[in-house]
């Protein structure tokens, strides 16, 4: 495999090359050391510029690019703040139509209240926003849900520079989970609100949401939603703690020749419509698939395993946005961009959460925290079983598993048994093509 995730350094980001210069486009604005961690931030709201558009998933069902959440995850005062220039960059378009439907409304107050007989009042016009405030409540969220929908089925955007704001668009805490999940799938709202026209309210969530978070919030934000499928749908993105150089690090100046460029990648997004399959996107996941099932084999790590399903989503509509902005056309360095994000953000949630993924205290150190380790890079070349159950217990895992992952390795290939001698070897194949 490619990328290791057990380690407390980042995976490195790939060489952006042909396909994707949008992506390092953005970046020329961004400081050097917020590449890595903004990276995965931009695709929730390059999704939000596409609506009436669908992409067939290896496992034949037709998806949208929208239901994309990533976390931004970094200490306070480690330059998250830069990542808000660049989605106001992006979301220019989304503010004028946002401003055109405030005007919209505050010409239909002013001509209500000029008028003396109610009986030639207008009705109260329907306003769909595409980029709401960050203090959106719910009731507003699924109002503005069904609007957009009546409108076509348009994307609306959230960027929480807090994550617990979430809590407020989806009416408490308690109720995150099942939001964001409805959210990530594409679910209807099932939320039926009475009016005077009658019984509606139950629209398809058609959002994207950016969140920036420090550490210790997104721990607790977190902590009781590890295991329900939430946690999985969010992409996160960590920076860990810069080194005092004592350097300011240096945001964009957005020149004009900087906009020109960007607006020309959104209209390929904003006029994309239609049915289509990227098969070489395709073949690409459904051979991570089989990286993440020999990873979490050679962690014994079941829990990884179900983590990496939606990390694969997550990445390959990523990959469908990468697509339409390099004009409908696929390349190597986009598909080096597709697995590198798959890795990041496994990556990113073993360095913030490995500890309470294990049952561990919730106020664990920092050195603490570890992702899955490699069991079969730890052992020499040539062991018994014996050596395996006994790094197993040092692992906290059950000795009964030993022979469980033996046949798992000797299935897959990764060692052979000699009978004579009753040890396990490793074999080329593994040491040439996947030692982590």
């Amino acid at each position: 495999m490619k990328y290791e995730i057990s380690k407390a350094t980042a995976p490195a980001m790939p060489n952006l090359g042909k396909g994707t210069e949008c992506i390092k486009l953005l970046l020329s604005q961004a400081s050097k050391m917020m590449h890595e961690p903004f990276l995965p931030m931009f695709f929730p709201v390059l999704g939000a510029h596409m609506s009436g558009t669908e992409f067939m998933y290896p496992d034949n069902s037709w998806k949208e690019p929208c239901g994309m959440m990533a976390n931004l995850v970094a200490r306070s005062s480690d330059n998250k703040g830069q990542l808000s220039p660049l989605i106001e960059a992006l979301c220019r378009d989304f503010r004028q139509h946002d401003k055109a439907e405030e005007d919209k409304y505050k010409e239909w107050q002013r001509l209500n209240k000029t008028e003396p007989n109610n009986k030639k009042k207008t009705a109260e016009p329907i306003l769909a926003y595409w980029f709401p405030p960050t203090d959106t409540t719910k009731p507003a969220f699924i109002k503005n849900a069904i609007a957009l929908e009546e409108q076509g089925g348009r994307t609306q955007y959230f960027n929480l520079p807090e994550v617990e704001m979430a809590d407020k668009l989806c009416g408490s805490h308690k109720q995150v989970s099942l939001m964001f999940r409805n959210i990530y799938d594409r679910a209807r709202a099932g939320a039926l609100r009475a009016t005077a026209d009658g019984i509606t309210g139950n629209p398809l969530l058609r959002a994207c949401i950016t969140i920036s978070s420090n550490t210790g919030s997104t721990r607790k934000f977190y902590r009781f939603e590890l295991n329900n499928g939430t946690f999985g749908r969010m992409v996160f993105s960590y920076k860990p703690r810069s080194i005092r150089d004592g350097n300011i690090p240096l945001q964009g100046k957005y020149p004009n020749e900087f906009y020109r460029q960007l607006d020309e990648y959104l209209i390929r997004l904003d006029i994309c419509k239609g049915r289509f399959i990227i098969h070489p996107l395709n073949r690409l996941i459904k051979r991570l698939a089989q990286d993440m099932a020999t990873l979490a084999d050679l962690t014994d790590d079941d829990l990884l395993f179900e983590l990496s399903h939606r990390s694969l989503v997550s990445a390959w509509k990523a990959g469908c946005i990468l697509w339409v902005l390099n004009n409908q056309t696929w390349t190597k360095a986009m598909s080096e961009l597709v697995e590198w994000l798959v890795y990041h953000d496994l990556w990113s949630k073993m360095q913030i959460f490995a500890d309470m993924l294990k049952e561990n205290d919730h106020g664990a150190s920092e050195t603490a925290k570890t992702g899955p380790q490699n069991m079969l890079d730890l052992l020499p070349d040539t062991f018994n079983q014996a050596q395996l159950e006994a790094l197993r217990v040092s692992m906290d895992k059950s000795k009964d598993g030993t022979k469980v992952q033996i046949r798992q390795w000797l299935h897959r290939k990764f060692i052979e048994y000699c009978a004579q001698t009753g040890l396990y070897t490793k074999t080329e194949e593994y040491l040439k093509k996947v030692k982590m």
